[in-house]
């Protein structure tokens, strides 16, 4: 069994999800959201989210973790923030010498849902039906649980690439 936690980051919300994964079955495990306050500056915001994903490590030991990439928007000081939140999501687990992935969200949607267009809800709703029994309270919590599916999903392809192509040492180190 793998435990693989799956973030959605964000400053005012960083989504998490964590998964198990035995062979072809994948079990809900816990998710939630890290919420820091908009009044408070970005160095603390910041810290807030390192402390939230630091305890979450601790309290579930994740095997793997993996991240949805930062997209783009208009508002460039938007997207310079979302980045900050995202490097923090990289780096926890990095630095707890787990491994992280990324994946952008049309691959996430794609893995889920069947479709890189799939709203919000579609993947919500699609995560509740692959997870039963999860109860997710924000969208970013569903999102992270989709981040985290889609990593088992693409795992479990690579894994079974490398026992066929007889490259074990490669997969061993995803």
């Amino acid at each position: 069994m793998v435990r693989i936690l799956g973030i959605d980051p964000g400053l005012r919300y960083t989504g998490w999800g964590m998964i198990a994964v035995a062979g072809n079955r994948l079990s809900h495990l816990a998710n939630g959201v890290i919420a820091t306050d908009a009044a408070m500056s970005v160095p603390d915001r910041l810290r807030v989210l390192h402390e939230g994903l630091s305890a979450l490590l601790v309290a579930h030991a994740p095997d793997e973790s993996a991240v949805e990439e930062t997209y783009v928007n208009v508002n460039g000081a938007a997207t310079l923030k979302l980045g900050y939140a995202r490097g923090v999501a990289l780096l926890v687990p990095a630095l707890a010498g787990i491994s992280v992935h990324e994946y952008g969200a049309k691959k996430v949607k794609l893995s889920v849902v069947g479709t890189g267009g799939a709203s919000k809800q579609q993947v919500a709703l699609m995560v509740a039906r692959l997870l039963p029994g999860a109860v997710m309270k924000r969208a970013d919590a569903a999102d992270a649980l989709a981040v985290a599916i889609c990593h088992a999903h693409h795992r479990a392809t690579r894994l079974a690439f490398a026992r066929v192509s007889g490259k074990q040492k490669e997969a061993a180190s995803f």
